[in-house]
């Protein structure tokens, strides 16, 4: 299918949406500490140049404009479903100082002070920072991740951070700083999305705090358009973070494209649903998509 919403340039959104929201995972801007990189577009990639950058924690948390209580206020005020896990503090803070990304953008916010967000009864699935009780509702960022149990500098998280899945096995993540050397659509920085009925990666056109409020405006239900059937929401609200469905005929096929109503579909662990997904592009075209986070 096509989506009609969200595709490469949606109106309102931009990939320069904020000074600590856009390059990378936390991106402020060139210089820290009187250093600059030779980063694309002249901004400071995580550390990727000069690891003489890197925070402490408590730099990366005590700042003057943090983003959770503006979150907080734009989550009370939504009318899309959201549930809002409890965060663990001890992995929230490990997981901003591996990331070094400050608690003024919305992805700080979130790894540091939730275990994630449920949205639309759990279509939606936004990474955190969960309790060890929550853990099997939600998998953290730092899990699927795949980031080291003790700091590591020399840590980097490849092709892009993955920051959400969905109950069809789509995944969206967060450029990193070369996309073209990784075989990913749009810029550093940007959001993009592995799309199951298409077997392929399509850049969203914005940065990760323009991807979320779009979120909470309730931009999934047109940008999911026909992949949603009736009485949806009471078949995805039973399942854990760590599942998904499986469509057979499957998503990007024809019979399921023409007719979605006419295939069936299955709970399954959501490392099977990514594992077919990667196995089907393998197949079709020899394309590996990437890492697509592990559950």
């Amino acid at each position: 299918m096509t989506r009609t919403a969200y595709t490469p340039s949606l109106p309102g959104l931009s990939t320069t949406d904020g000074l600590d929201t856009v390059i990378n995972w936390g991106l402020e801007t060139i210089s820290f500490g009187g250093l600059k990189c030779g980063c694309p577009g002249g901004l400071r990639l995580q550390c990727w140049c000069d690891d003489a950058g890197m925070r402490e924690v408590d730099e990366l948390i005590n700042v003057d404009d943090p983003a959770w209580p503006l979150l907080l206020q734009e989550l009370s005020g939504t009318d899309v479903p959201v549930e809002v896990l409890p965060g663990d503090a001890e992995t929230g803070r490990a997981s901003l100082l591996q990331l070094q990304v400050s608690a003024r953008s919305n992805l700080g916010g979130i790894v540091l002070n939730s275990g994630g967000l449920l949205v639309d009864s759990g279509w939606l699935r936004i990474f955190g920072s969960p309790g060890d009780a929550d853990t099997e509702r939600l998998p953290g960022l730092a899990e699927i991740n795949v980031m080291p149990s003790e700091f590591d500098p020399a840590w980097r998280p490849g092709a892009g951070l993955v920051v959400a899945h969905d109950v069809l096995g789509g995944v969206f993540a967060l450029n990193g700083g070369n996309p073209r050397e990784a075989a990913r659509p749009g810029e550093p920085g940007e959001i993009i999305y592995f799309a199951p009925d298409s077997l392929g990666w399509e850049a969203l056109g914005a940065g990760h705090s323009a991807w979320l409020s779009w979120v909470l405006s309730g931009g999934l239900h047109e940008f999911y358009g026909s992949l949603r059937w009736d009485d949806w929401r009471s078949e995805v609200s039973v399942l854990t973070g760590r599942q998904g469905l499986s469509f057979y005929p499957p998503l990007w096929s024809a019979e399921a494209r023409q007719d979605l109503l006419a295939t069936s579909r299955r709970a399954v662990p959501m490392a099977e649903l990514l594992g077919l997904s990667r196995d089907s592009c393998l197949q079709f075209d020899g394309a590996d998509p990437g890492f697509l986070g592990v559950v």
